[in-house]
């Protein structure tokens, strides 16, 4: 349609047809003002409550850590404590296991020397028996003592 030929009519229909898309746009951007402005209020309210929040709760993650290094002293001071009492109880064991040895060694020997000489009624024999008795007792001991400490 060439511009001649508009009519007057065809130009006011064009004017209100533009001006009606420029309201329309114009109520559009109203409410999307409307829009934006409450979610700027909204995200305002947000700031105000939750970063009060999130310091409290960095203060909590600093207490709590610092109850954590607590226990960890604690519990070094613990494992510390063990194996003091560990090295203290090792020593005991070795102190006493030698003449626990030598002691059960002498018993199993008297008794087994007192066996012989009743049988045979020989001192020598009965010596010798008991020199056995007592060295193969005193092994028999260190055995448990070293199978006991590794496990079954």
């Amino acid at each position: 349609m060439p511009l001649a030929d508009l009519s007057t009519l065809d130009i006011v229909w064009i004017a209100l047809s533009v001006f009606l898309v420029i309201v329309g746009l114009g109520l559009v951007l109203f409410n999307l003002s409307g829009t934006v402005r409450r979610l700027t209020s909204f995200i305002q309210g947000l700031e105000k409550e939750v970063l009060p929040v999130i310091n409290k709760a960095g203060g909590t993650v600093d207490r709590v850590n610092a109850q954590l290094d607590k226990v960890d002293l604690v519990t070094d001071s613990a494992v510390d404590a063990a194996d003091h009492v560990d090295t203290a109880v090792r020593a005991v064991s070795l102190a006493i296991t030698r003449p626990v040895q030598k002691l059960s060694g002498l018993f199993e020997g008297v008794a087994h020397g007192i066996a012989a000489f009743r049988v045979s009624h020989d001192p020598r024999q009965a010596k010798d028996a008991a020199r056995k008795a007592a060295a193969r007792r005193e092994q028999e001991i260190a055995d448990e003592l070293e199978h006991g400490a590794e496990g079954p």
